[in-house]
């Protein structure tokens, strides 16, 4: 490959970058207002301690927060760095997803990836604060599942059968979880989540979601509990890291996972 390819391949990664830090922007919208039930477009970003708009010049993704070094410029209050962090998180998810993709020979592919990426960072942040899972973020994850499923029947191992049963694999179980414990060991939004997210994913790497989910969020759940004496926290961070790992990397985890319990010589016969 000629010096213009690396030019031209280095110039997509540098856009897809910059965007992904854009829609970074609108998803701390999300993480902040969805919880609160309030519109995503009808007001304009203020400060949160004296209310005043935020200047177009200081809505720059990532470079308007070190320029004004965390702080408002009309009340010189202090901005959060995690407004920046969830910028700079999107666009290097976006990215990624980007090189693993191959954004140039399977564009439809990477940009309805990096779109569940973007929805998970979401989820992410948003249950991590209140305890809530958004149903327009799971409705948002069930569109493009669908769009997907159209777009790619037949190919990347996308059939209507596994899908289907994906979003119910996982789901169904959590949702009888959820009722015999009265929400006590799991949420609502976690089952609407993972039935999304099995829509997209499919009946294997659903599987595989659930498994790093289960096992990260019993990781955490045992720091917080040392560290706050808490049993309850919130399991949509750790389910949105496991539905994350599968979607880029479920085949060769189940691969694993089958080779380091012999089951893919059982199977084999």
């Amino acid at each position: 490959m000629g010096t213009q390819y690396y030019v031209y391949i280095g110039v997509i990664y540098v856009f897809v970058f910059l965007f992904g830090a854009c829609v970074g922007s609108f998803l701390n919208v999300c993480i902040y207002r969805l919880p609160k039930e309030e519109s995503l477009i009808k007001r304009n970003s203020h400060c949160m301690t004296c209310g005043e708009p935020i200047k177009r010049r200081d809505l720059i993704p990532i470079i308007s927060w070190c320029i004004l070094r965390g702080k408002c410029r009309s009340c010189g209050a202090r901005i959060s760095p995690r407004y920046t962090v969830v910028e700079l998180l999107n666009a290097l998810c976006w990215l990624f997803v980007a090189w693993r993709m191959d954004v140039l020979l399977n564009p439809a592919k990477f940009l309805l990836t990096a779109l569940l990426f973007s929805a998970l960072i979401v989820v992410f942040f948003m249950d991590w604060d209140t305890q809530l899972i958004s149903n327009y973020v799971v409705i948002f994850i069930a569109v493009i599942a669908v769009v997907q499923i159209i777009l790619f029947h037949g190919e990347y191992d996308v059939t209507i059968k596994s899908h289907i049963i994906g979003a119910f694999a996982v789901s169904l179980p959590l949702l009888i979880i959820e009722l015999a414990s009265k929400g006590r060991a799991m949420g609502r939004g976690d089952v609407y989540l993972m039935a999304a997210a099995g829509l997209f994913l499919g009946l294997q790497n659903i599987l595989v979601a659930l498994f790093i989910g289960l096992i990260t969020g019993s990781i955490a759940g045992l720091i917080i509990k040392y560290r706050t004496e808490k049993s309850v926290f919130a399991f949509g961070p750790w389910l949105s890291l496991g539905i994350a790992a599968a979607a880029v990397y479920g085949n060769e985890l189940a691969e694993l996972y089958m080779k380091f319990t012999g089951l893919d010589e059982i199977l084999a016969g």
